[in-house]
């Protein structure tokens, strides 16, 4: 057989922000396509108009441009098969249900809502699976002309035929699926709109997709598709190959959702995760590079990316993990990038307002802190006492300081920090340690955590002898004197 260039596609339904299952298959279908040479389809389902809007669908481009997917095909970039949006292509599935019911592997149904779960009541009652029972197959032209007198909408259903689907998943196996239990199905709605069955395979067909990437929870919906494929004259040979990916389980062990604390892909994003860090840990959430290797780059992920290293068990979502590969990614950012990055956080919070002489000493402070931190949402905490206009302790903080002993700590470091002629951190600790540590005989916990209160305002900062070089020397000693008045 020919063997096919790969064109793989992305098709989410954009009703909220995109999740981490969403983002995991666009990231392992981005790798595929990426490490065969193939074409990497971005498409979007919102033939749901009441759920999909185009703010949702902005987002969602935003979102893979931000994580660096970026597709060959779809939106904003255009392609051989558009349009990519299937709201611009309802013409296109009218048609080719039309041509279902011409070839007879379609017919009308018009079974009400009520009807059917009549039905499926009288079927759970005598233990037989519920599912439609095949009661509009054969309607009569009277029949039809009847139920459309009655002002009755039908849908259009699928005819499925006796026996069985079975089908090769790159993942796991093969698959069988018996049609006792993939009844008839509805590809239109009563109201002319096409359901996602019938959609996504016309979609697939048409835009020559050869491989499916998607969750394991659609697997069950790929006999439909199959049936779909064959009613427009497809060959076995030439039907898209499918991989079902694994389902992504909270800690709680069940899969994934925002009832066990999933969170947009945004959400991360605010708290200050690097694509790259985010891009990382998704990949292993069932795809393993081999070697026990846990950090990726981006390049490296489209080196080693296979469908044959995706496991087929379920991956467990752990932010920890996803924390200490983040932090690992900020090491790593050289100072230009570090601070490129970390600029946005700081005038969100209204830390800086982005002036030259500001920037210059956030430039200077960021390597003190960029081995303390795993997100990049906690830079304006550590770095605001450099640039709060107000200086005060933390209330929280405040006992900690106002006490007989604090206030020792405090009045010794005034005196032996006054006198200092060069104000760097090494000198700044030098005239610290051998007052309080080695005079006033006290642990270092002890005698700077009372100066760090005092000088930054919190019991969590950068080092403090760093933080109080870069602070200067008028502001240190003024800091120092207004916390011994507390």
């Amino acid at each position: 057989m020919v063997e096919r260039q790969v064109r793989v596609r992305f098709a989410p339904s954009p009703t909220g922000d995109l999740h981490v299952g969403n983002i995991r298959t666009a990231l392992f279908d981005w790798a595929y396509a990426r490490h065969t040479g193939g074409t990497f389809i971005f498409r979007i389902e919102d033939t749901d108009t009441t759920r999909v809007t185009d703010e949702y669908i902005a987002a969602a481009i935003d979102t893979l441009r931000w994580l660096g997917l970026q597709w060959d095909e779809g939106p904003e970039v255009g392609g051989a098969y558009g349009p990519y949006r299937q709201s611009q292509r309802l013409n296109i599935y009218s048609d080719w249900a039309q041509k279902f019911l011409d070839q007879k592997d379609a017919y009308y149904c018009f079974c009400t809502a009520e009807e059917l779960e009549a039905r499926r009541e009288a079927q759970r009652a005598a233990n037989v699976a519920p599912g439609y029972d095949g009661q509009c197959r054969n309607l009569s032209e009277d029949h039809i002309a009847a139920f459309r007198a009655e002002g009755r909408k039908p849908v259009i259903r699928m005819r499925m035929p006796d026996g069985q689907t079975t089908f090769v998943d790159q993942i796991r196996g093969e698959v069988s699926f018996d049609h006792k239990f993939v009844p008839d199905f509805v590809l239109v709605r009563g109201d002319g709109s096409p359901l996602y069955t019938l959609a996504v395979a016309v979609d697939d067909v048409m835009m020559k997709v050869t491989h499916v990437l998607r969750g394991e929870d659609l697997l069950s919906s790929t006999p439909r598709q199959i049936r779909v494929y064959q009613a427009m004259g497809l060959k076995d040979e030439d039907f898209p190959t499918f991989a079902h990916l694994p389902f992504v389980m909270g800690q709680d062990n069940a899969k994934l959702s925002k009832r066990n604390g999933e969170v947009s892909i945004a959400w991360y994003r605010e708290m200050g995760f690097l694509p790259e860090a985010i891009c990382n840990y998704l990949a292993l959430l069932g795809w393993s590079p081999g070697e026990d290797r846990e950090n990726v780059t981006m390049k490296e992920l489209t080196e080693l990316f296979t469908v044959e290293r995706v496991h087929s068990s379920p991956a467990k979502f752990d932010m920890k993990k996803l924390e200490a590969i983040n932090g690992d990614k900020i090491r790593a950012l050289n100072l230009e990038d570090f601070l490129t990055w970390s600029l946005p956080f700081l005038k969100n919070a209204k830390v800086i307002s982005g002036s030259e002489e500001e920037i210059a000493l956030v430039k200077a402070a960021l390597p003190i802190i960029q081995e303390r931190i795993t997100k990049l949402g906690e830079i304006p905490a550590m770095l605001k006492f450099l640039f709060v206009k107000d200086f005060a302790v933390d209330p929280e903080s405040v006992a900690k300081v106002s006490d007989v002993a604090s206030k020792a700590v405090l009045t010794r470091s005034l005196e032996e920090l006054i006198p200092l002629s060069e104000w760097t951190h090494s000198s700044i600790e030098s005239a610290l340690r051998s007052s309080l540590i080695e005079e006033m005989g006290l642990k270092p916990r002890v005698a700077f955590g009372s100066v760090r209160i005092a000088v930054t305002g919190s019991t969590i900062s950068p080092p403090l002898f760093e933080s109080m070089e870069l602070l200067g020397k008028s502001a240190c000693l003024e800091r120092i004197s207004s916390a011994l008045a507390l």
